[in-house]
C-alpha cells in the first residue's frame, strides 16, 4: 500500500458574511460612508488649514518647526511616573528623529492634515487618505494628545476598511475603476459562491 501525499487545495476566494459584504462593498450605503468620509475630511481640513494658514509661521513658513518643538517637548515631558502617557520606546523616537527634524515633520504635518481632508472630501483614493488620517491620529495618541483623537482613528479604520464603498460617492467610483476595481451587478457574487 502506497502513501498518497495529502493534497490541499487553495480556495479562488474567501467569500465574505453577508453582514460584511452590505457595510462594506454594497454601494446602497454609499450615502452613509459619503457622510462619514466628509465628516472626518472635513476634520483634517480645519485643522490642517489652521496650521498652513497660521499668521505666525510657526507651522510652515520662516518658523517651521516652532509649534512642532512644544509639542514634542510636551510630549517628552509625559514620558515620567509610574504610568506614563508616552511610552519610553516611542519618546525615544520624539528625541532622536522628530525633534532634530522639527521643521520637515512640520511641514508634513500641516500638508499631510490638508491632503487628507481634501481627498476623503472629495472620496479620492480614501482608503489611501483614510489610513495616514489614522496614522497621525495615532502619533498624537503616542504622543499623550487625546482630543479628537480616538474618534478620528476609529472613523479612519472604519473609512480603510469600507474604502470600496466610502468613495462611491466621489471621484473613487471612476478613479479606481482605472485600476480595475469595479462593482459586480448583482448576483454576481450568489454565481460565485456556487462556482
Amino acid at each position: 500500500m502506497t502513501a498518497r501525499p495529502l493534497q490541499t487545495s487553495t480556495p479562488r476566494l474567501i467569500h465574505e458574511p453577508g453582514l460584511s459584504r452590505l457595510l462594506f462593498a454594497d454601494p446602497r450605503l454609499a450615502p452613509l460612508w459619503a457622510l462619514l468620509r466628509i465628516y472626518v475630511g472635513y476634520e483634517w481640513l480645519m485643522a490642517g488649514w489652521g496650521k498652513v494658514t497660521n499668521p505666525a509661521g510657526v507651522w510652515v513658513g520662516e518658523k517651521a518647526g516652532s509649534a512642532v518643538t512644544g509639542f514634542l517637548t510636551g510630549a517628552l515631558a509625559k514620558t515620567q511616573g509610574e504610568h506614563p502617557d508616552v511610552q519610553g520606546w516611542y519618546a525615544w523616537f520624539l528625541q532622536h528623529v522628530a525633534l532634530p527634524n522639527a521643521a520637515v515633520f512640520s511641514y508634513l504635518v500641516a500638508y499631510g492634515e490638508v491632503l487628507v481632508g481634501i481627498a476623503l472630501i472629495l472620496g479620492l483614493f480614501t482608503g489611501v487618505a483614510a489610513f495616514f488620517g489614522g496614522l497621525m491620529n495615532t502619533s498624537y495618541l503616542l504622543a499623550g494628545t487625546v482630543s479628537t483623537n480616538p474618534l478620528l482613528f476609529i472613523l479612519a479604520t472604519w473609512l480603510v476598511l469600507g474604502w470600496r464603498v466610502a468613495g462611491w460617492w466621489g471621484l473613487d467610483r471612476w478613479v479606481l475603476a482605472r485600476f480595475g476595481v469595479r462593482a459586480s451587478p448583482a448576483g454576481v457574487d450568489e454565481q460565485m459562491k456556487s462556482s
